[in-house]
């Protein structure tokens, strides 16, 4: 495979520099903050935004890879609120006792998809994926560790084409730089969620990958403190209009995906 690209020396941090960094000046009573995997920026911020005016909180979000976020986390990062892309990094943290408990829930799901590059175009099938690459790079998140690279390698294997692409895959330490190694043209195809692509005018849905072939797609929510403004926000992000506002950026209601 080819190198991962990760921020360097982030598993070094410490607790306390971790702190500094997602959340400078953190410590006031009035601010939620908020760990979420990548793939939800685009829909959460516009969420929060409206959260913000409605309640006058302020709310401090911190994108990245579910592993890596989870992993902070479990460290001691301060965080109010986890929203993972699969349920195993959040199991990753109930375990360790971490989440309040009664407030877990699944909130969206979402569809996993071949995209390509604007001059790449559709492929007829994921077994087409090999000779379509033609010995460039495929774009996933890092498939061991993120959401959308497990799912997307799971997927490749029960296709059987993995073993003929993992040479060729360029790995992100998060989905949406694997959209941006796509979007650029850095690498034709990549493996990313439906919701990506609809951000992303330059990427297109090269293929969309049937869902029976990999695990469930399912972003769970949990707090990890208690609070009145973290009750709040739990409420307001499972309301109706919140769910049809995300399910507008493609990310419908868990069991809502059709292939």
């Amino acid at each position: 495979m080819f190198p991962i690209f990760t921020q360097p020396g982030r598993y070094l941090l410490t607790v306390a520099l971790m702190v500094s960094l997602v959340f400078p000046g953190v410590g006031s009573a009035d601010t939620l903050r908020i760990f979420a995997a990548a793939s939800l920026k685009t829909a959460l911020d516009q969420f929060v935004e409206q959260f913000e005016t409605e309640t006058g909180q302020e709310v401090r979000i911190a994108y990245g890879g579910s592993s890596s976020l989870a992993r902070q986390i479990s460290l001691g990062a301060p965080a109010d609120i986890f929203i993972s892309a699969n349920a195993n990094w959040m199991d990753y943290l109930q375990e360790k006792g971490l989440l309040v408990e009664g407030t877990r829930r699944d909130l969206f799901s979402n569809h996993l998809v071949i995209a390509s590059h604007e001059r790449e175009g559709k492929l007829a099938s994921l077994e087409a994926l090999s000779s379509r690459l033609g010995g460039r790079r495929l774009a996933m998140a890092q498939t061991d560790a993120v959401p959308a690279g497990i799912y997307g390698k799971a997927a490749l294997q029960a296709a059987g084409v993995w073993e003929d692409v993992k040479s060729q895959v360029v790995q992100t330490d998060n989905v949406r730089s694997a959209l941006t190694l796509i979007s650029t043209g850095a690498a034709p195809f990549g493996v990313v969620y439906g919701s990506d692509v609809q951000i992303e005018p330059r990427v297109s849905v090269a293929f969309l990958i049937p869902s029976d072939l990999h695990p469930l797609i399912v972003y769970p929510i949990a707090a990890l403190q208690s609070s009145p403004l973290a009750d709040s926000f739990l409420t307001s992000i499972a309301a109706p209009s919140a769910q049809e506002l995300f399910q507008s950026f493609g990310f419908p209601p868990p069991g809502g995906v059709d292939d």
